[in-house]
């Protein structure tokens, strides 16, 4: 760390700020924790070298990309003052892709493309939740009432557990134990976060828009299982780590990325398009032809990634999803189903030490990454070794000079123990508990929007036990903010409970009944 004083100083600014947007309500809330997370991101950047690149930005063709950059920013946040509905569009579109560029050095243009099959950072959703915040805040000291549209709190079930969640993860850099992982883990991801969900939590929720959030899931989920198909046809890959180039030359299978650089991650993205098919075919809104056909392209897409923790987290979605819609007999057959599951999986565990096979192997180094992560939790159980430090501090505390990499736990709740300690995994539970509160609320009033939510939550949540990413996905975000926004925009009740959208139009919901 090249300014520690500054990081620290960042990382409470990025907390208070956190916690106003996603924990408070009128101007002074919104405007002011947006403010805070962007001045704190410019800290945490500043505290580091190398972190952004925005040294790339000070030669004279950098100067004209920044311009060009500032110039589609404020045209994009001028389209969505106008038109606040198209923001939950652009955030599904925008947040699965990596965009393989990168920011170069030297007085060429600082914009290049990526070599050897990687990918880059999440730019064009860092794009959209830079101009959301824009229109979010222009609209705020804009508006008449406090309760307007831009200026209506999150979900009570959501809102307070996402705050102390992610605000304790900023302060936990007070105490890291390597600081500039945590400062990397908050730059590209939590801060942005953090804005995702109080950005689209206070969107408006038209009546179209759930037939279009759930057209447009299942057309990019459609494409990435098309272009997977393609690659195992071809056996050819688009982007990849290294270690799957090895891993396709030297064995009997050829697992594909579509357009991701892991497959595991792919297989994660099919999953979610297949759960929102799965569960508009249990409640009947959409055309079963159609849905099975849909249904036969995923599966097919999800089969050559190979992914088990993806096969996993469709089995599970599809037994949830069919005891949430089935009859008793269907719900009970679920429930054996999970529990026939469990002792098979038990049974198998026992029986790797009598057959004399090794637990790392069976487990695919698994149970290796898990016993370094409880020294991790071990070493600092309370508070954890701060936000980002799980994978350096498993390394050292085994005394291994193996690559940090090799020690990421792939287990998010123990990454959670293990890097903001018993405190940080009770406020996960409170945020899991908040969440599955409010998606109830959501089924109440829709229970296609509930569902769909719930799949797609669910399938996160269950491959994060076995991949990496749950808080670090902006699917996971995305779910909660479309619930979020969903719930709290106004309706009219019509008598049976559920009630109707009051105003489907592009400004707030008080303009158009005034």
């Amino acid at each position: 760390m090249d300014n520690p004083t500054l990081a620290h100083i960042a990382c409470v600014v990025a907390a208070a700020g956190v916690v106003a947007l996603l924990a408070g309500r009128g101007r002074a809330a919104v405007v002011g924790g947006l403010a805070a997370i962007g001045l704190a991101g410019a800290g945490l950047i500043g505290s580091a070298s190398g972190i952004g690149r925005l040294d790339a930005l000070t030669s004279a063709s950098g100067a004209v990309a920044a311009l060009l950059g500032l110039a589609a920013l404020v045209a994009a946040a001028w389209v969505l003052v106008a038109r606040p509905g198209w923001l939950a569009l652009a955030i599904v579109f925008a947040a699965p892709l990596r965009p393989p560029v990168a920011l170069g050095d030297g007085g060429a243009f600082p914009i290049q493309l990526a070599e050897d099959g990687q990918l880059g950072r999440l730019l064009l959703l860092y794009f959209v939740l830079a101009a959301a915040a824009l229109a979010l805040a222009w609209r705020a000291l804009s508006a008449r009432e406090q309760g307007t549209l831009p200026l209506r709190a999150l979900p009570r079930p959501l809102g307070p557990p996402a705050a102390a969640l992610l605000g304790f993860a900023c302060l936990s850099l007070l105490w890291a134990d390597h600081p500039r992982d945590g400062v990397e883990l908050l730059i590209f991801f939590l801060l942005p976060f953090a804005v995702l969900l109080g950005t689209l939590g206070r969107s408006p929720f038209p009546e179209w828009l759930p037939r279009a959030l759930a057209v447009l899931a299942i057309a990019m989920a459609s494409l990435f299982a098309a272009i997977g198909l393609f690659q195992a046809a071809t056996r050819e890959l688009f982007f990849f780590a290294p270690n799957l180039a090895l891993s396709n030359a030297n064995s009997g299978f050829f697992r594909v990325t579509s357009l991701f650089g892991d497959p595991s991650l792919y297989g994660r993205h099919v999953v979610v398009g297949l759960g929102v098919v799965l569960a508009l075919m249990a409640l009947r809104r959409i055309d079963v032809r159609l849905g099975a056909a849909l249904v036969a392209l995923l599966w097919a897409g999800l089969f050559v990634s190979y992914s088990q923790s993806s096969m996993v987290a469709l089995l599970v979605v599809t037994l949830v999803i069919a005891a949430l819609t089935g009859t008793r007999r269907v719900r009970l057959s679920v429930v054996g189903a999970f529990a026939l599951v469990a002792v098979l999986a038990v049974g198998y565990l026992v029986s790797i030490p009598i057959r004399g096979d090794s637990l790392r192997n069976e487990t695919a180094d698994r149970s290796e990454r898990v016993a370094d992560t409880v020294r991790a939790i071990e070493h600092a159980p309370i508070v954890g070794v701060g936000v980002g430090g799980q994978p350096e501090a498993s390394r050292q505390l085994a005394g291994s000079d193996r690559p940090t990499p090799n020690f990421v736990s792939h287990t998010a709740p123990l990454t959670v123990f293990a890097e903001l300690g018993v405190v940080g995994l009770a406020l996960l539970a409170w945020l899991v508990v908040g969440a599955v509160r409010m998606l109830a609320g959501v089924r109440a009033l829709d229970p296609a929007v509930g569902l769909v939510l719930l799949a797609v939550l669910l399938a996160v949540f269950v491959q994060s036990l076995f991949y990496p990413g749950l808080l670090e996905d902006p699917i996971t975000w995305v779910a909660l903010g479309i619930g979020a926004g969903f719930m709290t925009w106004p309706r009219r009740d019509d008598g049976t409970g559920r009630g109707e959208l009051v105003y489907d139009g592009p400004g707030d919901p008080a303009e158009a009944t005034a």
